[in-house]
C-alpha cells in the first residue's frame, strides 16, 4: 500500500486498499490485482497513454522482441504485484527489477536474469515473489514525474483523486516529509471527474500549458476506465511527462472489486492466480471464502460476520487462528466436505472450531459433510463443533450417532474455550 495514498487517508479519511486486500475494520476482502503489463494493456485499449510494450516469459520470446517494438532503448521490468521494483534484489543476487539498455543481446540477458528468480523489495514478504514474466517496453525520458490515483472513499460515498507533483520510486518518502504535497478530491458519480476538476488537478501536479490540457483528458479518461471494470483502485506512479512533452502514464496498478466478478467474467479471466495463496485458489474452486492467516485453530463459519466473531473470540481466549473460511449460506454437503480436507493439509492446523448459525443454511447439511469428511480423511485433530439454528436436532443426532469423537459446544464462546483448551 502506498505511504502517499496513507498520507492521503490522514488528510480526508480515504479507505485505502492493502496490496491484495481492501481493508475494513478487520474484515479483509480479497481484490483482483493485475500485472502491469495487463493494466497497461487495458490502458491502452481505452485510448490511455502508456508506452508501446511486449511481453517475456522465457528468454527466446525475449529476443523476438526488438524487431516487434523498434524503438532506440529499452526498459526491462519484472511483473510481480509489488512496488519498489527497481530497488528490488532477486534470489539470484542480481540487483534490480527494472533496467534499461540500448543493446539487444543485453536485453535477452536481463530478462534471463530475472525469470524465475524471486524478487524482494519493500512491499514483498521476506523471501520474495517469483517472477514468470517481464515486460520490455519503449524507454522514454522523462521530463518530470508525477502521482495520481483515484481510489474508493467511505466518507463521500464514492471515489476520489489523489495527486501529487512529486511522483517517482520515493513517493513514500514524500509522502512522510512533504505531505502538503498531496491534493486529494472527491468524485460525483452522478457527472464523473468534470473538466474543471481535471485541469484543477493536472494544475496542482505542475502541468503547463498544452501538457496541462493533455494532462487533464487523461485524468478523465482513467476515470471513465476505473467506473468501466468496476475498479477499487487506479494508481499511476509515475504520471509523467517526457522531454519532446507527451504525457504519459508509465506505471500502472488496477485493483478491482470481487463483487463486480459477474460483469467483469473479461477482466477476471486475467487473473492468473499466480501470487495468490495456493489454499485461496483451491477453495475458490469449491466456491469457498478463504484466507490464510498464522495461527493454529482453524475457523469453519457461514457468514464473514461470524467468522471475525469468532477469530475475535478464540484470540480473548488466548488462541490464534489459523484461517477466515465462509462456507457461505447455501453450502452443500461436497463443500463442507472439501473445506475439512483444506483445513487439515494446512500443516499448522492443530484443531478445528465450526461454528454455524442456521438461518439459510441447514445444520444437517453441516453434520453430514463434517461425518463424511471426518470419515474420509480419518480426522486426528482435535475437533469442535457448535451447531445453532435451522434442523439444528437433527444435525445434533447426526453428529452423535457417528461416534466421532467431536466435542460439542452449547455457544460461540463454549466452543472458542474448548477450542483452545484442547491444544494445551
Amino acid at each position: 500500500m502506498s505511504a502517499l495514498i496513507k498520507a492521503a487517508l490522514k488528510k480526508s479519511n480515504v479507505k485505502v486498499l492493502n496490496n491484495q486486500f481492501r481493508v475494513f475494520g478487520s474484515t479483509k476482502v480479497k481484490c483482483l490485482n493485475l500485472q502491469e503489463y495487463q493494466s497497461k494493456s487495458l490502458m491502452a485499449e481505452n485510448g490511455i497513454n502508456v508506452q508501446k510494450f511486449k511481453v517475456a516469459s522465457t528468454k527466446k520470446e525475449a529476443a523476438e522482441i526488438p524487431p516487434s517494438l523498434n524503438v532506440d532503448e529499452y526498459v526491462v521490468k519484472a511483473q510481480i504485484l509489488a512496488g519498489g521494483r527497481g530497488k528490488g534484489t532477486f534470489s539470484n543476487g542480481f540487483k534490480g527489477g527494472v533496467h534499461l539498455t540500448k543493446d539487444k543481446s543485453e536485453l535477452c540477458e536481463l530478462v534471463e536474469k530475472m525469470l524465475g528468480q524471486s524478487l524482494i523489495t519493500k512491499q514483498t514478504p521476506t523471501e520474495g515473489v517469483k517472477v514468470s514474466k517481464v515486460m520490455v517496453a519503449e524507454a522514454l525520458d522523462i521530463a518530470r514525474e508525477t502521482y495520481f490515483a483515484i481510489l474508493m472513499d467511505r466518507k463521500h460515498n464514492g471515489p476520489v483523486m489523489v495527486g501529487s507533483p512529486q511522483g517517482g520510486m520515493d513517493i513514500e518518502d514524500v509522502a512522510e516529509k512533504n505531505p502538503e504535497a498531496i491534493f486529494t478530491e472527491p468524485i460525483d458519480i452522478f457527472t464523473g471527474v468534470t473538466t474543471e476538476q481535471a485541469q484543477t488537478m493536472a494544475h496542482n501536479l505542475g502541468f503547463q500549458g498544452e501538457k496541462r490540457n493533455e494532462a487533464a483528458d487523461q485524468i478523465q479518461k482513467l476515470y471513465k476506465l476505473f467506473e468501466k471494470v468496476d475498479a477499487t483502485q487506479v494508481e499511476i506512479n509515475p504520471f509523467g511527462e517526457t522531454d519532446t512533452g507527451r504525457v504519459i502514464c508509465f506505471d500502472a496498478k488496477i485493483n478491482f472489486d470481487d463483487n463486480a466478478a459477474f460483469r467483469q467474467t473479461e477482466v477476471f479471466a486475467m487473473d492468473d492466480m499466480a501470487e495468490s495463496d495456493p489454499r485461496e485458489v483451491e477453495a475458490a474452486k469449491s466456491n469457498l471464502n478463504y484466507i490464510g492467516m498464522d495461527g493454529n485453530i482453524a475457523c469453519l463459519v457461514n457468514g464473514a460476520g461470524l467468522a471475525m466473531a469468532t477469530m475475535d473470540i478464540i484470540k480473548l481466549h488466548g488462541g490464534s487462528p489459523a484461517n477466515f473460511l465462509d462456507v457461505g449460506g447455501n453450502v452443500t454437503e461436497q463443500q463442507v466436505y472439501n473445506a475439512f480436507k483444506l483445513l487439515t493439509a494446512d500443516k499448522q492446523v492443530k484443531a478445528i472450531l465450526v461454528n454455524i448459525f442456521g438461518g439459510i443454511v441447514n445444520c444437517a447439511t453441516i453434520a453430514n459433510g463434517i461425518t463424511n469428511a471426518c470419515k474420509s480423511i480419518n480426522l486426528k485433530l482435535p475437533l469442535i463443533v457448535r451447531l445453532e439454528g435451522t434442523n439444528v436436532d437433527e444435525a445434533k443426532r447426526i453428529l452423535q450417532e457417528s461416534k466421532l469423537p467431536i466435542v460439542s459446544a452449547a455457544n460461540l464462546d463454549d466452543g472458542a474455550k474448548k477450542a483452545v483448551l484442547c491444544l494445551k
